[in-house]
Parts: C-alpha cells; sequence; structure tokens
C-alpha cells in the first residue's frame, strides 16, 4: 500500500501522492484518503485524473466523501458530481449542510439536478432513496444487435448494465428484462422480446430498503427495477447497494444489541458530543433499571440477615437468568429480521421457550447442586447443616429463572414490534436488566419457600 509523503516540515506531499495514486487501485486509494484530513483529501483529489477522482468519490467506503466535496474549489465539485452515479451523488448532496448543498445544485446541469432532486425525495432507507437512474433500457421493437450497438454507445453513462429492461415502445412501460448473458448468447436478427423474461420482478419506490435486499436475495437478481404504479422504471436497485444496506444494517442492529443508539458515522468520525448522547441516553436507563436490583434487595434484606449463604449465589442465578434472556432475544429479532416469524407467531414461539427454558434451567441446576455437594463434601466451603436445602433452592431458582429469562427474552421483541418500535431495541443489556430484577424475586421467593422454618 502506498504511504502517505510527506514534506520537510510534515505537512503531507499532496502533489507527490496523487502522482502516485493516479495508477493506483481504486479501492487502496480511498483507503489513502481515509488517513488524511479533509483538506489534504480535496487536495489530492483535484490533482487526480477526474475519471478517478469520480470513482473514488462514487466509493461508499470513502469515510469523509460530503466534507471532501464541500471543501473542494466550487467547480471541481459540480464536474465530480455530474459524473458520479446518480444515487451516490444524491446520499453526498443530502449530507451538505447549506449554503454548499444550494451552491453546488445551482452549479449542475438541469438534467443532473432533476435526478438528484427526484431521488432526494424519496423517503430515506426506502428502494427510490437507493435506486440509480443509470439503467440500459431498449424499446419491444429493436433486434439483439440493435441492442448491442446501443449498449457500446451508452456503457461508460451507465453504473451497471446487469441486465436490458425493455419497454413498450409507446406507453414507455416495462415488459420485460434480457440478462446480458442471454443477450449476448442471442442470434442478432432475433427480437429482444424472444429473449426476455416477461412480467419481471419489480418493486415500487417507497419499498423499505431491507424488504428490497430479501427480494434480491430470493430471486437471485443482481438488480431489480422500481416501478411507478404505471409500470414505468424509475431505476434499479443493484446488489451492491444492497450488500452497502446489509452492511448498514447489520452495523445498527449490532450497535443496538449493546445498548446504545446506533451511530450513522464511522467510529472515528463521530465527536465526543455525539458518542456521549448515542450512549449516555440507554446507559441512564439500563442504571435506572438496576437501581430495582438493589430495591428488590432491600425487600429480602431480612433474608439475607438470616442466610448469608444466599448471598453467594446471587450473581450465578441473576446472570444464567440474563444470559437466557439475551439468547432467546437475539434468536428473535434475528428470525423477525428475516421474516421467519410474524407478530402473529408469539404464541408458537411462547410454547417453544417454555419447555426449551425448563429444560437448560433444569440442566444448569443440575450442575449447581453438584456444584454445592462437590464444595461441602471436598471442605472447601461449609454451607451449614441445611446445606442440601441451599442446594434445592439454587437449582429450583435456575430452573425458575432461566425459564423467565428465556420467555420473557422471547417475548419483548414482539411486544417492541407491536408497539412500533425496532426489535434490535431490545438489547442484550436491556434484557438482562429485566431479568435481574425478576430473577432475584423469583430466588428469594423460592428460597422462602423452600427454607422456611430452617434458614428462613
Amino acid at each position: 500500500m502506498t504511504e502517505i509523503i510527506e514534506t520537510a516540515d510534515g505537512a503531507v506531499d499532496t502533489l507527490a501522492l496523487a502522482s502516485r495514486l493516479s495508477d493506483g487501485h481504486i479501492a487502496d486509494n480511498v483507503e489513502i484518503l481515509n488517513q488524511l484530513d479533509v483538506d489534504d483529501a480535496a487536495a489530492v483529489l483535484v490533482l487526480l485524473p477526474v475519471e478517478m477522482s469520480v470513482q473514488i468519490l462514487d466509493k461508499p467506503e470513502l469515510n469523509f466523501g460530503a466534507e471532501i466535496l464541500a471543501a473542494l474549489p466550487r467547480q471541481t465539485a459540480t464536474i465530480l458530481v455530474s459524473g458520479m452515479s446518480a444515487d451516490m451523488a444524491a446520499d453526498l448532496v443530502q449530507q451538505l449542510d447549506e449554503p454548499a448543498r444550494s451552491e453546488l445544485m445551482e452549479g449542475l446541469d438541469a438534467a443532473t439536478r432533476a435526478t438528484i432532486q427526484d431521488l432526494l425525495s424519496y423517503p430515506e432507507n426506502t428502494a427510490g432513496a437507493i435506486m440509480t437512474t443509470e439503467f440500459v433500457s431498449v424499446p419491444a421493437t429493436w433486434t439483439v444487435e440493435r441492442t448491442l450497438q446501443h449498449i457500446r454507445q451508452v456503457e461508460r453513462t451507465r453504473e451497471t448494465v446487469y441486465a436490458i429492461y425493455v419497454l413498450d415502445a409507446y406507453t414507455r412501460r416495462l415488459v420485460g428484462a434480457v440478462s446480458l448473458r442471454r443477450l449476448i448468447a442471442g442470434e442478432p436478427s432475433d427480437n429482444i422480446m424472444s429473449l426476455a423474461v416477461r412480467e419481471p420482478i419489480t418493486t415500487s419506490p417507497l419499498v423499505d430498503r431491507e424488504d428490497v435486499a430479501r427480494l434480491i436475495s430470493k430471486h437471485d437478481l443482481l438488480a431489480v427495477p422500481v416501478i411507478d404504479k404505471a409500470g414505468h422504471v424509475l431505476g434499479i436497485a443493484t446488489v451492491d447497494d444492497i450488500i452497502d444496506t446489509i452492511i448498514a444494517e447489520n452495523t445498527e442492529d449490532v450497535q443496538k444489541f449493546g445498548g446504545m443508539e446506533a451511530t450513522d458515522e464511522p467510529y472515528l468520525q463521530v465527536g465526543l458530543p455525539g458518542m456521549i448522547r448515542k450512549r449516555g441516553g440507554w446507559l441512564c436507563i439500563l442504571f435506572l433499571g438496576e437501581m430495582l436490583t438493589a430495591s428488590a434487595m432491600q425487600h429480602f434484606e431480612g433474608e439475607l440477615e438470616k442466610a448469608i449463604v444466599l448471598t453467594l449465589f446471587i450473581p450465578l442465578i441473576m446472570s444464567s437468568g440474563g444470559n437466557s434472556g439475551s439468547q432467546a432475544t437475539s434468536l428473535l429479532i434475528r428470525a423477525l429480521a428475516l421474516r421467519e416469524v410474524k407478530l402473529g407467531d408469539w404464541w408458537r414461539v411462547a410454547l417453544r421457550e417454555l419447555p426449551t427454558g425448563l429444560i437448560l434451567g433444569t440442566m444448569l441446576g443440575v450442575i449447581g447442586v453438584v456444584r454445592v455437594v462437590a464444595w461441602q463434601k471436598l471442605g472447601i466451603y461449609d454451607y451449614g447443616e441445611h446445606w442440601l436445602l441451599v442446594a434445592l433452592t439454587v437449582a429450583a431458582a435456575l430452573i425458575g429463572v432461566v425459564t423467565f429469562g428465556s420467555v420473557a427474552g422471547s417475548m419483548l421483541p414482539f411486544i417492541l414490534q407491536r408497539a412500533g418500535f425496532d426489535p434490535a431495541s431490545a438489547s442484550a443489556p436491556f434484557v438482562a436488566t429485566l431479568v435481574d430484577v425478576t430473577g432475584l424475586m423469583i430466588y428469594f421467593s423460592v428460597a422462602l419457600l423452600i427454607l422456611s422454618g430452617t434458614l428462613l
């Protein structure tokens, strides 16, 4: 990989660096630019060939794309945006602050400006927002030979040529789609419709991007046309856009699993105030939840004073319940996201998790009993004359807590989705906090039932 070239005074030698990057691979160049500050990266882009600069800005892996665009001379920025794929150009323009956004839009040619404005009009995270308007379409009356000639003429102005979309010669409605592979294998004199898949898989511009990803995955497509109500092709959602979508969605879900708000920017781009805001709110909520744990322990203070030995197993009981709840939550969040289960399946899930929790709790209960017996018999620790009852209490509590954790953890994503929230908000820390409180209540209630008249 090319190293950052510096001058004698420690500044980045943008001229020398641009000279080296001009022969480099686009993906490698993006990695290099990500190591520079915004002004240096912009200075390098100005010195690179226009086509290469366009390809670099077109890469979603470029961390500071909008900031670099704003730092470029306005004329240069206009030229580069005009050469970019429409969907990526719209993304960068959307991230610009005023007045830079308005100034850039005013400098664009009418066609490019109209295309970007159309893409920006769709709600975020929909098919319309991620689609590209640069696709190949031909009338249904054309032959294979004429279609191939057309592709040669327009190829450089199209983001991808995964498929050729066949339109009615009069209404311009989508009537078929031909893969490039099938087109090349066709006879030059054949009508394009003889090779086309009639009534191809399509989507509408307001469909959520996750649903588009599922559609592409289900039908093994490289691109799916986005059509309006009249059947006209507005653009195409390509598989590379979907990959970016999947990465973004998974990143968001993973962050929520960790008990924080999802961030829209790379880690190093999130400022300290933003990081505190994203993490502090959930941390405070979880802390307030854990306060209920202290309240529960205060409620059973008398029992704790009589049987100090019970405190030894509190971490064991709480962690086991939290772990089982987190497992169930993670499974159900993923199942809901993949549409493996629906809201109406909640009772099936509950009936499945109930015996699962009982069996898992029994497994841990047996291990807990073995541990108490082994420590008592080997002389490692003396649990007192009622050690067998203590072992039974631990086992019964584990069964109850793990069962409750499994059922509660599996139901929480359903409750959140039913209330209109993202099921991923049912993070592992949130579930663990919930089960901690109820786990203590279950533990001490079992202890009162079993140890009453002996230790209690």
